[in-house]
């Protein structure tokens, strides 16, 4: 609670400590805790234990270390704990301008964020957990939360040069974080390295220029509904071996993976065209082009529990919430997306109706990083009415409804997708899979699958993609059986289970509504 960079707290600080170390000598106490004495501690072992005996400390170190190398000014010959060459916040400490394009409260709101980051190393964890996948998968700090936030703060605060924010460097050491969005919820406080990287990412792209990869992966929502026209052709041509490596060659794709294949059906807004509806089914851009029986499972499923759904009303191309610009760092596009988004969706929400998509990522990406793009009442408005479909249909249930689902054996195990994590939103699809009479329904205790949007299918993350598939969710795949039914609600969750294990996953949605298909068919 103290701000080290103020002069009169650095002076509390002070007092506060000699304070303390006069308490327990009263009490005859010890100041040593776990972490031993250290270069905060060290100054006050004289007052506390008596010059003798800190002059045989002395002897000792002097003894084993006579040209003082190891560990100096550490036990004896201490400098004071307050002295300003030592603190993070030194005298010439303080952040370089920077043209910020996120909404971060604060006069300096991007650097009081990374600083939140105080070292104190959840993120560095081997056990099962969200935090921090590329880490775990590397073993390696540079790729932890707490690695980052360093990197980033010693460069915004000019210790690492003049081109530090762009350098190779950094690159490497925030090209692994995934923006799983697990820091925001597990760091004890609250570091969202998600938001931090894509404002790096908006500054290395000003510095350097787009890579022709990203805005290809980027562009995806805009020439998906005329690439699509073509979908037998480009998924018989995305499947040739030839092709893929010239995606590799081109683009860095990797050849080793098979790319999405396009829906010849893709859903379509007009099948959900109640005149008056009761709930918004937003569907997007994977969804729609790729995947398009998801959406009709959600629609049916809705309908089966008495909603009207009805679809965003938009004359030109299909909505898209932003999120494969914000993976680009191209915040601009993603910008003008989100304020279609909020636009589209903003009457809706004025008149109370809930809003429900099926992509977390998407999801999670109106009710995060929309309001800090857009920035107005309208995108927090919206933010407040969006849903997953099952957090909707759960929190309906609760309330008396139900949806008529038959009898259903077998065990069903659930992968949830990161940001479901992160932001508390898998206990609902666990809990609605729960209301199938007879299903047996768990959860992998696992973190990040891997494949992370388009990450997996970069040549260069390739190997760290499979290898955070193998700390738990790939191994929990291969040990269930082939008649256990496996749910992920993330797109790229479901072809990371395909690409490392074989095995096909589903949507929560798809199981649902095959379990309402038995009760009434047809």
């Amino acid at each position: 609670a103290l701000n080290l960079k103020d002069p009169d707290d650095l002076g509390r600080m002070r007092r506060i400590a000699e304070e303390a170390h006069e308490v327990v000598r009263r009490f005859k106490g010890t100041h040593s805790g776990e972490h031993g004495d250290g270069i905060l501690r060290s100054e006050f072992l004289e007052p506390m234990l008596g010059r003798r005996l800190v002059e045989a400390f002395r002897e000792v170190k002097r003894t084993f270390d006579p040209d003082g190398r190891m560990n100096p000014g550490k036990i004896v010959d201490a400098p004071r704990m307050d002295d300003r060459s030592l603190l993070r916040y030194g005298p010439s400490y303080g952040a370089r301008p920077l043209p910020v394009v996120l909404d971060w409260p604060g006069v300096a709101g991007y650097l009081e964020h990374i600083e939140r980051c105080n070292n104190n190393g959840a993120c560095l964890k081997s056990d099962p957990g969200v935090m921090c996948p590329s880490y775990r998968a590397t073993r390696d700090e540079r790729h932890s939360t707490r690695g980052r936030a360093n990197a980033l703060r010693l460069a915004v605060t000019g210790q690492l040069g003049p081109r530090a924010l762009d350098s190779p460097e950094m690159s490497d050491a925030m090209g692994l974080c995934v923006s799983c969005k697990a820091c925001k919820r597990e760091c004890p406080t609250g570091v969202d390295m998600s938001r931090l990287k894509l404002e790096w990412l908006h500054q290395r792209n000003r510095l350097r220029g787009i890579p022709v990869r990203e805005r290809v992966l980027a562009g995806l929502p805009r020439v998906a509904p005329v690439v699509s026209r073509a979908a037998t052709l480009v998924n018989r041509l995305s499947r040739h071996e030839r092709t893929r490596e010239l995606a590799e060659r081109a683009l860095r794709l990797t050849a080793d993976r098979p790319l999405p294949e396009w829906s010849a059906s893709p859903w379509s807004d007009r099948e959900a065209s109640t005149p008056h509806p009761d709930v918004l089914l937003f569907v997007d851009t994977f969804t729609r082009w790729f995947e398009p029986h998801v959406a009709r499972a959600a629609a049916d499923l809705l309908r089966a529990a008495g909603w009207q759904v009805g679809a965003p009303s938009v004359r030109r191309r299909p909505l898209c919430c932003g999120r494969t610009w914000l993976s680009a760092g191209m915040v601009a596009r993603a910008r003008v997306e989100a304020e279609r988004m909020v636009a589209a969706l903003a009457p809706a929400a004025r008149d109370g109706l809930p809003i429900v998509g099926l992509e977390p990522s998407c999801v999670f990406t109106l009710k995060d990083e929309v309001p800090a793009l857009v920035a107005n009442t309208d995108a927090h408005m919206v933010a407040e009415h969006v849903f997953l479909v099952e957090e909707l249909l759960e929190r309906w249930w609760d309330a008396g409804h139900d949806i008529p689902l038959s009898s259903s054996a077998g065990r069903i195990l659930v992968h949830g997708h990161c940001h479901q994590k992160a932001f508390g939103a898998t206990g609902a699809t666990l809990d609605l899979l729960r209301r199938i009479p007879g299903a047996e329904v768990s959860e992998i205790p696992s973190g990040c699958c891997g494949m992370a949007g388009a990450f997996g299918y970069h040549a260069e993350h390739q190997e760290v993609s499979f290898a955070m598939g193998e700390l738990e969710l790939f191994p929990a795949v291969r040990g269930s059986g082939e008649d256990v039914t496996l749910v992920a609600d993330g797109t790229s969750c479901r072809a990371q289970i395909r690409d490392g294990t074989g095995r096909v996953a589903e949507h929560a949605v798809v199981v649902l509504r095959r379990a309402l298909h038995r009760r009434a068919p047809g």
